[in-house]
C-alpha cells in the first residue's frame, strides 16, 4: 500500500520524515539494511529519483550510511538515533500543544487529557 503523502509539502521531505520515524521506532534497527531505492520508491509510490534525494538527505544527517557493496544501512550510533527521536518528539509536542492552546486548554487540562488517554489504552 502506498504511503500517504501531502501535496502541500515537498514529497522528499515527507519521505525523509517517514523513514526517520521508521528508524527511531525500531522498524529499521541500528545497523540494519534498508531496502533498495527502487523497492522503497515502489512501496511509497514515488519516483526513484525522489526517493534517492530523500535517502541522500538521511545520509547527510548521519542516520543512514552507504556501503559500496551492501547498500544502505541504518547507523549504529544510538546517540544519533535518540537525538533525532527527541527532535521528532519535540516537533510533535509543539504542534500538539499549539493546537490544545487554540482549543482553550490549560496546562493542567492537557496533562489530565494525556493521563486519561494513557489509562484508556
Amino acid at each position: 500500500m502506498a504511503w500517504e503523502l501531502d501535496s502541500d509539502r515537498p514529497i522528499y521531505a515527507q519521505l525523509v520524515e517517514r523513514i526517520q520515524m521508521e528508524i527511531v521506532s525500531g522498524y529499521y534497527p541500528p545497523g540494519g539494511k534498508l531496502p533498495s531505492v527502487r523497492e522503497l520508491a515502489s512501496v511509497a509510490a514515488v519516483n526513484p529519483n525522489t526517493m534517492q534525494k530523500a535517502l541522500a538527505e538521511l545520509e547527510r544527517s548521519g542516520l543512514v550510511m552507504t556501503q559500496r557493496t551492501s547498500g544502505r544501512t541504518v547507523t549504529e550510533d544510538a546517540d544519533k538515533i535518540n537525538s533525532i527521536r527527541q527532535k521528532l518528539a519535540d516537533s510533535h509536542m509543539i504542534t500538539f500543544l499549539g493546537k490544545m492552546k487554540e482549543l482553550g486548554y490549560t496546562k493542567k487540562d492537557v496533562i489530565d487529557l494525556v493521563e486519561k488517554s494513557y489509562e484508556g489504552e
